[in-house]
């Protein structure tokens, strides 16, 4: 595969660095000449040049990159990048690095960018996903911001405990990836059983993480979610057991 980083300071290069040792293409674009020799990279490709200007873009071939990542410190660099990657070049995906929350909003397909890594807020979510029992917590936003990977670790005393994931009517928009339990990774399937400290991954349209959090976090009510699939389950149990009898 072939990516274009543009800017090489410390996240471009430490991104440059990872993808060189899965054996990708590499090049690199940056203004400052000098950062070819201090960066440590070997085996990537380097274009010194203004990465806002189409001439350098052309210099750089990048109608054939499957990838464009801008990785600069300048977001207004990065919206400019990937604008011109997508429409001048039809380039297939692009990645642009968020510097500053508030222009987060911007990060879209307007502009080009099929995936925006806004780092503050990434960091924000980890710290949430380590701390936050018992709420959802959105981890990564996917789709140019249409659906995201969420997050729920399962409190010790929530009202899921002992249902299997076919027991719960899950949001339409909601589909459960994963669950990590004692750190390994399971496939869930119709049976598994939820237990308390479980973590459970979900990809889920953003309009739908009000219903998955309400499902999920509040106490369960009578005539509620939970209590409705804990009934069928019930009533699916006794009808077995009078088969049973019944033969």
């Amino acid at each position: 595969m072939k990516v274009v980083i543009v800017g090489a300071g410390s996240v471009g290069s430490s991104i440059a660095r990872e993808l060189l040792s899965h054996k990708h293409e590499i090049l690199l674009i940056d203004l400052k000449p000098e950062v070819i020799g201090r960066s440590g990279l070997r085996g990537a490709h380097w274009l010194v040049g203004d990465a806002c200007e189409l001439s350098t873009l052309k210099d750089a071939r990048l109608e054939d990159a499957d990838v464009v990542v801008s990785a600069t410190g300048d977001d207004k660099v990065n919206l400019v990048v990937s604008l011109l990657a997508k429409t001048e070049f039809g380039v297939g995906r692009t990645v642009g690095r968020v510097n500053n929350p508030k222009n987060d909003w911007m990060f879209d397909d307007s502009w080009g960018v099929d995936v925006a890594v806004n780092t503050p807020q990434l960091m924000t979510a980890l710290v949430e996903e380590a701390v936050e029992i018992g709420d959802l917590v959105r981890l990564l936003t996917l789709q140019t911001g249409v659906s995201s990977l969420v997050e729920f670790t399962v409190p010790h005393d929530s009202h899921v405990i002992g249902l299997t994931v076919g027991d719960i009517d899950w949001p339409e928009d909601a589909a459960l990836v994963a669950i990590l339990r004692d750190q390994a990774p399971i496939t869930p399937s119709r049976d598994d059983v939820i237990d308390g400290g479980d973590e459970l991954f979900f990809v889920t349209t953003i309009a739908a993480e009000d219903g998955l959090r309400a499902l999920l976090s509040a106490p369960d009510s009578a005539g509620g979610p939970v209590q409705a699939a804990v009934e069928h389950h019930g009533r699916e149990a006794q009808a077995a057991a009078d088969d049973g009898f019944d033969g």
